[in-house]
């Protein structure tokens, strides 16, 4: 791990952002991908779009192995400059009324209580009059 010392910000790891010249940010380190372009089992291009941006989610999005994350000791070209870096902001959903599971089921019920008969009403006057007419 030669560059340990090493401290870029986003806009240095920004400009390393072609097939030539390729730098991801994951888990607060800056790694020098270029020469692993070509190897990379989900193509070149999936490296290319992850760059100029925090890429970890990316990463850890795909489950690579234990091996993989081993490889990349020898891209390692040192740390971002935090005080450079955008901050996460949690998602805090909307407001929203509580879905009340109860009202839904009252009326459910009552709807029933109400159609049930007249099927079966309706059911009955029918067979009567098919039976008569037959």
């Amino acid at each position: 791990m030669g560059g340990e010392d090493k401290v870029f910000t986003l806009e240095q790891v920004s400009d390393h952002n072609n097939s030539k010249d390729c730098w991801l940010i994951i888990n607060g380190k800056v790694y020098d991908v270029t020469k692993f372009l070509e190897d990379h089992p989900g193509g070149d291009d999936v490296l290319l779009s992850a760059t100029g941006k925090d890429a970890t989610d990316d990463f850890e999005d795909v489950g690579h192995s234990s091996s993989a994350r081993a490889m990349m000791d020898e891209y390692y070209v040192g740390e971002i400059d935090t005080s450079t870096f955008p901050t996460k902001t949690k998602y805090t959903p909307p407001k929203q009324p509580q879905y009340n599971q109860d009202k839904t089921s009252d009326f459910v019920i009552k709807l029933l209580q109400f159609l049930v008969p007249l099927v079966i009403l309706g059911l009955a006057v029918g067979v009567r009059f098919y039976t008569k007419s037959a």
